[in-house]
């Protein structure tokens, strides 16, 4: 059984700060091929697709497409304040290894 990914209320918090369904848009989650690890997150704010899975909180959502749910299967979808920079983070258990700059992955 495929456990979908979940969202941290950090996540849809920051999503809320920047209007992100105020401008009618949701957060969405994509694994492409690529990236020095085999496979990249793609992170943007996009229109929500018909058979993309939906996931909200806050009045905010999270999209993710049927190609990219099984690599996200059990994900965690957070949001990161460092110095070194803000940004949505993705942990992953299904991803056996990342590049350092965790945007990439091989599973």
């Amino acid at each position: 059984m495929m456990i979908p990914p979940k969202v941290t209320a950090r996540a849809f918090e920051r999503l809320a700060e920047i209007g992100a369904s105020a401008q009618g848009k949701a957060l969405r989650v994509a694994v492409e091929g690529g990236g020095c690890s085999g496979f990249q997150y793609e992170i943007d704010l996009d229109d929500p697709k018909d058979d993309d899975l939906i996931l909200e909180g806050s009045g905010e959502k999270v999209v993710v497409d049927s190609v990219s749910l099984p690599f996200l299967t059990d994900a965690v979808i957070d949001f990161s304040e460092e110095l070194i920079g803000a940004r949505f983070v993705i942990e992953n258990p299904n991803a056996s290894s990342s590049c350092g700059c965790g945007v990439s992955f091989s599973m």
